[in-house]
């Protein structure tokens, strides 16, 4: 199995991107993109296709749900694991994450320290 070692993760939240990069790197030792939004993401891609995408669910410009299915376009992002990161907690809104093609979701507020191991666990799954 391939080893998680790169994350593409868009979020609108500055102060929860900045938290996510440092939890990401400095706990889990993953190289990190960020983006600010899913247009910004799809427009500048990184070169190296990410081996799991995070996106945030409600974002301006363009939200997780569309920047998903954009991504799907993309050949080199077909298979890739797409997590969302959400504050929305109800049933109906995870199975319409879920039917669209979400791997995961974690819901927010979550625990910094943990998030390199839910990642893992996750990747686990692919």
């Amino acid at each position: 199995m391939k080893t998680l070692k790169s994350i593409m993760h868009v979020e609108d939240n500055s102060v929860l991107r900045e938290i996510t990069r440092m939890s990401l790197e400095l706990i889990g030792g993953f190289d990190v993109v960020q983006f600010s939004n899913g247009k910004d993401a799809i427009d500048n891609l990184p070169d190296q296709t990410p081996d799991m995408v995070i996106l945030d669910v409600v974002m301006p410009v363009m939200g997780g749900m569309e920047t998903l299915k954009h991504l799907r376009k993309i050949d080199r992002f077909a298979n890739v694991p797409i997590i969302f990161v959400t504050a929305t907690a109800s049933d109906a809104d995870l199975d319409q994450l879920r039917a669209i093609g979400a791997k995961d979701i974690i819901l927010k507020p979550f625990e910094p320290m943990d998030l390199p191991a839910q990642l893992l666990k996750i990747w686990e799954t692919c």
